[in-house]
């Protein structure tokens, strides 16, 4: 079957409407996505709302819900749509995993899960390793670096509740910073090798490669961010800042004004220190990271903020 997600048209449409019992007008649209959402929940799939292969199958082997759904079910508290129109699927670290709050963030960080790109396969890892409580509280799903397959592309995950907290910094010149910033990692590989390779090996497909004016980092070749990863983040941003209260255009978009983008991105002696309270990424206060990079369609998107 055809994999179909937000804004998909046409008879397979029509016909997955069928299956969830919602109306069926052909157009994948949001209430759409809402019933993918609240069925993938119920068969214990990842909750993406993108029809693929698994989704698919249950689908037609459970036949039609005849059932209404009720909007005030448990299953409801699995996501949630924020005021910019973008609906976060909650994927929580077992307890423990995470330091629970509350805590209140005056610091957000961009970061680079340097993986693949399933987001929810980076927080299960996250709870499965032996680092302790490293985390970000949200992880934006990519595409495949080897394909540009798009199954997670864009998809925003929570890793634990709000107030919470997970190390995501490592060692910088603040405490305080470690303590109150909030993370997102995007799946990305980050830097690729000028064969066109990740930092574990794997081709980058030609889909996969931006191609940078300047280097950073030593390099010219990244793996790009999608379309829909800028888009997602965006609106994260937005939600965020108004959120915790941080104003977003103090820290990066400063610098990216004041510097250019290659500069801004580097290692910023202020952000290290914790002196700077606004949007920031790893590489401002770590020398030996490299996520994220100066991607140009993230730049007009920052400066449009």
């Amino acid at each position: 079957m055809e994999m179909l997600k937000e804004g998909s048209r046409g008879p397979e449409v029509k016909k997955l409407q069928g299956l969830l019992g919602v109306s069926a007008d052909g157009v994948f649209g949001p209430a759409t996505k809402k019933a993918v959402v609240r069925f993938q929940l119920g068969a214990n799939l990842s909750t993406d709302g993108i029809v693929g292969n698994e989704t698919w199958t249950l689908l037609l082997t459970r036949g039609p819900e005849r059932e209404a759904i009720d909007e005030d079910t448990d299953t409801m508290e699995q996501y949630f749509t924020t005021p910019y129109g973008q609906t976060i699927h909650r994927h929580f670290l077992p307890k423990g995993e995470y330091i629970e709050g509350p805590v209140t963030n005056d610091y957000v960080f961009l970061h680079h899960t340097a993986g693949w790109e399933n987001p929810y396969k980076c927080i299960d890892q996250w709870g499965r390793d032996s680092r302790g409580r490293v985390a970000t509280e949200f992880v934006l799903g990519g595409q495949r670096v080897t394909n540009g397959s798009d199954d997670y592309d864009g998809v925003m995950v929570q890793a634990f509740p709000e107030g919470g907290q997970g190390w995501h910094l490592g060692k910088t010149g603040s405490g305080f910073m470690n303590r109150h910033s909030v993370g997102i990692e995007i799946n990305n590989f980050g830097y690729l090798t000028s064969e066109m390779k990740t930092y574990a090996g794997q081709t980058a497909h030609e889909s996969q490669i931006c191609k940078l004016a300047e280097p950073f980092k030593g390099y010219t070749n990244w793996h790009n961010y999608s379309t829909r990863q800028i888009e997602e983040l965006e609106k994260w941003l937005k939600y965020i800042a108004e959120r915790d209260n941080i104003d977003i255009r103090i820290g990066l978009v400063q610098w990216i004004k004041k510097l250019g983008p290659t500069k801004a991105f580097e290692f910023q002696d202020d952000a290290y220190y914790g002196k700077v309270k606004g949007l920031l990424t790893h590489t401002n206060v770590r020398r030996d990271k490299f996520d994220c990079y100066p991607h140009p369609d993230l730049i007009d998107m920052l400066l449009s903020l």
